[in-house]
């Protein structure tokens, strides 16, 4: 936290923004409450305000009662910091999934060994670190299939998977039913993204 004069800038990390439209609701949140962001990413967020108008707990309470309650614990910041990475490579980023190995992606984007960001995972969710993976690729690979517009073929290496055949048994584990099955029986079964986990 930093302040010169009566301006107060804070960097808060917030459960659950994991989505460009939590992005977009925050910076409409701030800017109706007549604060100021310094930067907007995913899970974290640089605010600037008047002290003599706000104070942090006004801020945090802000955040919370739209449901991103801030995170205050390091580890716990750290998995909020995984779970946009992981959203950001496998749902905005093209084929990159096809390119870049998860774990080297992830330890870029962090800067900690992938033992350790799947230990501190493991310890603060429901899943492991490498099953939230998977699940997010299955969610995706679901959009993919429902969009209608590539072939199973072209998902599984958008997706990073070696066949079709592998991306049906991972698929099947997952949503109970082949990538075929999906396909053929039009089915509609998404998740929302900050339900996994």
């Amino acid at each position: 936290m930093s302040g010169a004069g009566n301006i107060i800038t804070e960097v808060f990390f917030l459960k659950n923004m994991n989505t460009s439209c939590c992005v977009r609701l925050i910076r409409k949140v701030l800017i109706d409450a007549g604060l100021e962001a310094g930067y907007i990413r995913m899970g974290e967020v640089s605010v600037s305000w008047n002290a003599e108008k706000y104070s942090s707990d006004d801020v945090k309470a802000l955040f919370s009662d739209n449901g991103f309650p801030v995170i205050t614990n390091r580890e716990e910041q750290l998995v909020e910091k995984i779970k946009s990475a992981v959203i950001e490579l496998i749902h905005y980023s093209d084929n990159k999934s096809s390119i870049i190995r998860n774990s080297d992606y992830l330890v870029d984007r962090t800067g900690y060994s992938y033992q350790h960001l799947s230990a501190v995972f493991s310890q603060h969710t429901r899943m492991t670190l490498e099953k939230f993976i998977i699940h997010h690729k299955i969610e995706k690979v679901k959009e993919l299939i429902e969009s209608d517009e590539m072939t199973l073929s072209e998902i599984a290496w958008q997706m990073g998977y070696s066949s079709v055949q592998y991306l049906s048994a991972q698929f099947k584990k997952i949503a109970g039913v082949t990538v075929s099955e999906y396909k053929n029986l039009g089915m509609r079964s998404r998740r929302p993204l900050d339900e996994i986990a």
